[in-house]
Formats: structure tokens, C-alpha cells, sequence
């Protein structure tokens, strides 16, 4: 008897994931965390923590987007060590989370970091979410929940965070669909960055770019294998597209190398995006961070001239 169009798909998912399941159970987990790197006043600095997980230093601010540092995911089993310890955290002043998905929202990872800050720094930090995902993260112990609507803007810590668009989908199980997802674009003087959240490519990048000229870009570039991950995922090519039409100056790669996703072989992703930066001529505008590097960005270097004029 042949199964419903749902039923088969939904079946076939399932499938999927048991084969990741059994690829990363037994796989050796590689890396090794070290120290958060304190950004000089003034500068900016971008701690890869792994997956699409960052520890940011803006505006004096302590931020960290999508933090999970759990060893699973449910079944799924980590690659590769979080690049810095949650024992090792500053005081964090605000938790950006883009979309209710586990391998961005983790609340057990968010318990460790209030547990953590509570016990080491005294306080707890703040947390925005995109509308209809504070549900998920009102009882974890937040000094507050922000939630924010499509394009709207607030000044929190003293940083302007912008929610943006995304071309993908919230629900957290598989009947949540109302949840908001999306990016955010963060601001403070001459420092700007953009972080998109899970995304496929989409024409969104241009007005984003339009609207909030972000400087610095954090783009996924993993989880794009069978071709029909690319309906919500950009493959290497496709983010940068994105970054292009951005027209930021600088961008580092997310979405990689941490947990088995989907079916391209984990070390392809940032081979793909290094061979398709070189043949456009953008390989000096990409930063590839391992877990746990920094890179900084001092505020006079945000006086360059966007990346489409420097490269005619």
C-alpha cells in the first residue's frame, strides 16, 4: 500500500537522521578549548565557539549568539569540542538566540551559562529571541526576555540589535510553526555585524545589506547535502553570494564542521568556500576561525571601503 505524500516524507527524515545517528556515535571528538581573548576598548572582537555558536566583544559588551556547548543533540553526537569552555565565560551581558531549532536554542547549554554566570559574575544576563520563541526560554532564570518582531530594532547594553530575515523555518517540533527565526544585525559606532541564523541564499541578503550595511558578516555554509537541504541552507557558493550581496567587508563562515547534519563529508565545506572566495578574488576578505580563535577587528578598520569597491 503506497503511504501518504507526509507520512512517506516525514518516514524518509527519519531515515536520514538514524543514518547520521550511527556516522557520529562513535566518532572521536577532536579539538581542543582555550581561553576567550579580551578585545582591546574600542576594537571588536569575534570568538568562534563552534557550529554557529559565538562569543562576541562589542561595545564593551559580552555577547554570545546561539551558545551550545552540550556534547549531544538529542542522539546526535559533537565532532568537534566547543572552542571555549561555558567555566572560562565572561560576564555575558546578553544571549541572542535566532531561532528555536536545538542545535541553536539548547537549554541545556543555557542553564550552564546562567548557572555559571550567576555563580562567578554575580548576575544574570539578558536574552532576545525573535517573537514567539520566548515561551522556550521564560523559565531558564533571564534577568529579562526581549523578543523582537521582523526589522524591529531595540538598544539593549547599550548595542542597537536589529532582527532580520531569513529564508527558513522556526517550529521546534514539527507543529510550532508560528515561532519567528531570523539573524540579527548588531551595532555600536563605528562596529557593526550580521549574523543570519540558518538560511538558504535568498535576495533578503541585498536589503539587509541595503538597510543596515553590516561590516562584518557570520554566514552558514555547511548542511546543504542532498540538494533539497539547499531549500533552507547555503552551501559555500551560495553564502557567499550572500556575503556579495551584502556588501559587508569581512565575513567568517558558521555552520560547519561540529555536528553531522546532512551528507557532505564534514572537512568539504570550508575547502568549498576557500576555492570559491579564490576564483572570485575574495579570499583576503574571509577569516576561517577554528573552535576557540578570536579575530579582532580594531574600529579604525571600519573606514575601509566596502568590499565591492575594493575589489573592482
Amino acid at each position: 500500500m503506497e503511504l501518504p505524500a507526509r507520512t512517506a516524507a516525514i518516514l524518509g527524515k527519519l531515515s536520514q537522521f538514524g543514518t547520521l545517528v550511527c556516522e557520529s556515535a562513535f566518532h572521536p571528538v577532536s579539538g581542543i578549548p582555550r581561553k576567550p581573548v579580551p578585545a582591546s576598548p574600542g576594537d571588536l572582537g569575534v570568538t568562534f565557539i563552534g557550529h554557529s555558536s559565538f562569543l562576541l566583544e562589542i561595545g564593551g559588551r559580552n555577547i554570545l549568539i546561539d551558545p551550545v556547548f552540550t556534547n549531544r543533540l538529542v542522539l546526535l553526537r559533537r565532532f568537534r569540542h566547543p572552542g571555549i569552555l561555558v567555566a572560562d565565560l565572561p560576564r555575558v551581558d546578553l544571549v541572542l538566540l535566532t531561532h528555536a531549532h536545538m542545535d541553536h536554542l539548547n537549554r541545556t547549554s543555557l542553564r550552564k551559562i546562567l548557572l555559571q554566570q550567576r555563580k562567578h559574575h554575580g548576575h544574570a544576563p539578558a536574552a532576545v529571541v525573535p517573537v514567539g520563541v520566548d515561551d522556550l526560554v521564560n523559565d531558564l532564570g533571564f534577568a529579562q526576555v526581549e523578543t523582537l518582531e521582523l526589522w524591529q530594532a531595540k538598544t539593549l547594553a547599550g548595542l542597537e540589535i536589529t532582527r532580520t530575515p531569513s529564508k527558513h523555518w522556526g517550529a521546534r517540533f514539527f507543529r510550532d510553526t508560528d515561532r519567528g527565526f531570523g539573524g540579527y544585525v548588531l551595532r555600536s559606532g563605528a562596529h557593526s555585524l550580521y549574523h543570519s541564523g540558518d538560511t538558504a541564499y535568498f535576495r533578503g541578503f541585498e536589503e539587509i545589506g541595503r538597510r543596515l550595511s553590516p561590516s562584518i558578516a557570520l554566514l552558514p555554509i555547511g548542511a546543504y547535502q542532498p540538494e533539497s537541504f539547499r531549500t533552507v541552507h547555503t552551501n559555500p557558493e551560495d553564502a557567499l553570494q550572500g556575503f556579495i550581496d551584502l556588501r559587508s567587508r569581512w565575513m567568517i563562515p558558521m555552520h560547519y564542521g561540529t555536528f553531522r547534519l546532512s551528507r557532505e563529508p564534514m572537512e568539504e565545506p570550508p575547502q568549498r568556500l576557500r576555492n570559491a572566495a579564490a576564483r572570485a578574488g575574495l579570499l583576503d576578505f574571509i577569516r576561517i576561525l577554528a573552535e576557540g580563535e578570536t579575530a579582532l577587528f580594531p574600529a579604525d578598520s571600519m573606514a575601509r571601503q566596502p568590499l565591492l569597491e575594493m575589489t573592482k
